[in-house]
């Protein structure tokens, strides 16, 4: 269905190299997100005070702090994907993380509050009403949220974003969580124990450390982290078929956001060819790496009289060869 969507509601939506493409992605999730979540809140809340349990209710919360999510994804989406100006001149893409830092922010807020409310659940347990018909529509919310981390997964790899990945992990934790609470409502019906508040404060243990995943993960992104080696590898393949470039060196790579990295190197060429000829091989390679990888590339040339030599040398030999 996810794919239906996009492709009625993004123009030129296979050009995901584009930053207006990018967003409308964005915006496409965070809206999905929105209505999603908003409903299951206001069905669980219902069912939760109708049953008297603290398990669904905290349940329907961790849907609300979703619709949150949600809004924040929108909200970074817009921003990451605004152009350079003076005071970023490298995008404003690292918006994105800030966005999810937010996130975590807000899931582990909402974590800790239905802890204390677990424990007091625990302490003073109160009956709870067996209501098939909740069972039901609690079943159909587990439904809606594996579609949620369907979609959300499928934007995430797509569009290389962070942000959707980790609303897919936080709706796969919905699920789990969900389960759960079927699974002590059902069990609280047999056993006397205080179940509801057990699963509650089990639900509110996974809120909590899914906000300090996503957190974790936020922070890693802002610090700026190593590229990972296949990056490099890569790099330097592109480097390797060319015939007059011998090798590189002091490679770095700067992230400044998904899809928005920058990179610079040094290249060892012949010392014998202009200017000219080493400015147009350059710049193939910096249009190639920038093609292939979507990196921009800044490649500084450093002349050595020794690959003068080994040229010489090899032209010699296929002479002789021939």
């Amino acid at each position: 269905m996810i794919k239906f969507l996009i492709k009625h509601l993004i123009p030129n939506h296979e050009n995901t190299a584009n930053v207006s493409v990018r967003e409308k992605y964005g915006v496409l999730s965070g809206i999905l997100g929105i209505i999603c979540n908003v409903l299951l809140f206001t069905i669980k809340l219902i069912i939760g005070l109708i049953v008297n349990s603290i398990a669904i209710i905290s349940d329907a919360f961790n849907n609300l702090t979703d619709s949150a999510t949600s809004i924040i994804t929108i909200i970074g989406a817009k921003l990451s994907n605004r152009p350079p100006d003076k005071e970023h001149p490298f995008g404003h893409g690292r918006y994105e993380y800030i966005a999810s830092l937010v996130v975590a922010f807000l899931i582990f807020a909402v974590g800790w509050q239905l802890l204390g409310s677990s424990f007091k659940k625990i302490f003073n347990p109160e009956p709870i009403e067996f209501n098939l018909i909740a069972i039901v529509i609690l079943v159909i919310s587990i439904l809606i949220k594996v579609w949620m981390y369907s979609y959300n997964r499928y934007i995430g790899k797509t569009i290389n974003s962070g942000l959707n990945m980790a609303a897919a992990k936080d709706s796969l934790n919905d699920v789990i969580a969900t389960s759960g609470v079927i699974l002590g409502i059902i069990i609280g019906v047999y056993v006397n124990l205080p179940i509801d508040g057990i699963i509650g404060f089990i639900i509110s243990l996974l809120i909590i450390y899914t906000g300090f995943i996503t957190a974790k993960d936020s922070v890693y992104f802002l610090l700026g982290p190593s590229p990972e080696p296949v990056i490099f590898e890569k790099i330097e393949n592109i480097i390797a078929k060319s015939h007059i470039v011998s090798n590189c060196h002091d490679l770095r790579i700067h992230d400044y956001g998904p899809g928005k990295q920058f990179a610079s190197m040094h290249v060892v060429v012949p010392a014998h060819i202009s200017v000219e000829e080493a400015h147009s091989l350059i710049h193939q390679l910096e249009e190639k790496i920038k093609l292939e990888l979507g990196i921009d590339m800044v490649i500084h040339i450093d002349p050595s009289k020794d690959i003068d030599e080994r040229l010489k040398q090899n032209e010699g030999i296929e002479k002789g060869d021939e």
